[in-house]
């Protein structure tokens, strides 16, 4: 194979209409290794209920072709949709990796949710921690990992060959960027994490994480860092830090939380896996509830 596609990998992605979630398939033709980027589990809300449609769909198309699931990559602990990830493993194998900083996800929401001594804070429920620059590889073809803390503080984009998946760090050119107002983000970090990205090279394949199709376009996943640095909505052209932490502060103070934030993150800082059941043998997901006034009675 000649160095010129040696480090190319073949990407398929699945798009999740109901959270606008984008996961991928990454797959090395010469040694029929692979990855998964961002799974889904599907999630109705109402009912409490989970399915495995997405899921179940990688998993044949794994089988199908004859593939190895080396990796189950999660970009960062996702607020919008919950891990499919300790599900496939369960099929096929594999090891759920995330940057080492998801211990302070789980620090902060493990309060947030009273989650109880029972939940480790040190990211034990991950098979691999990484930090900035670690390497690995799908079969052949070299990935390394860059920290691009902001909108999460355990954000990790993944350069696999010739491409690079950068979570909710950014979208489509005309997307923007991801919102920096959950606990522990910050829009000028987001704003440095998305200059390192863009000292990868211009002709770098970008694969987001979500789109919300604006303008009512049809749905998009892949971009390169050349189209990011020139198109980009939010830090396209040259804009300024000041200017970039100006418009997310006040973009992000009109944004309600997501749907499913509740539950996916209690889902997600545990890899995936559901909280303890209880004592009835039922599995049990927190809301928070602030606000609450004391009513009183009139005499």
């Amino acid at each position: 194979m000649s160095t010129e596609t040696k480090n190319i990998p073949e990407i398929k992605a699945y798009f999740d209409a109901p959270t606008n979630t984008v996961s991928y398939l990454v797959t090395d033709p010469a040694t029929k290794k692979c990855a998964v980027v961002d799974s889904v589990l599907n999630f109705d809300y109402p009912s409490g209920t989970i399915s495995y449609a997405q899921a179940d769909e990688i998993i044949g198309d794994i089988t199908d072709q004859g593939l190895t699931l080396d990796w189950l990559i999660e970009t960062h602990v996702h607020a919008d949709h919950l891990s499919a990830a300790p599900y496939i493993q369960e099929k096929l194998g594999g090891k759920i990796m995330i940057s080492k900083e998801i211990t302070v996800v789980q620090n902060i929401f493990g309060k947030v949710f009273n989650a109880g001594t029972e939940f480790e804070r040190d990211g034990s429920q991950f098979d691999m921690l990484l930090a900035d620059g670690d390497t690995y590889q799908v079969g052949s073809i070299d990935a390394k990992v860059l920290h691009t803390p902001g909108h999460t503080p355990a954000c990790m984009a993944h350069v696999i060959g010739d491409a690079v998946f950068v979570g909710d760090t950014l979208f489509m050119p005309d997307g923007g960027s991801a919102r920096a107002d959950f606990p522990g983000g910050d829009a000028r970090t987001l704003y440095q994490s998305i200059q390192k990205i863009f000292t990868l090279p211009d002709d770098t394949r970008m694969f987001i994480c979500h789109d919300y199709m604006p303008g009512g376009r049809d749905v998009k996943w892949e971009t390169t860092v050349g189209e990011q640095k020139r198109d980009n909505i939010h830090v396209g052209k040259g804009n300024s830090e000041d200017d970039f932490v100006a418009m997310r502060e006040a973009r992000d103070a009109t944004l309600g939380m997501p749907t499913l934030i509740m539950p996916s993150i209690q889902v997600n800082m545990r890899a995936g896996h559901m909280p303890q059941a209880e004592d009835n043998g039922s599995t049990y997901l927190k809301v928070p509830v602030s606000g609450i006034r004391d009513s009183g009675t009139n005499s």
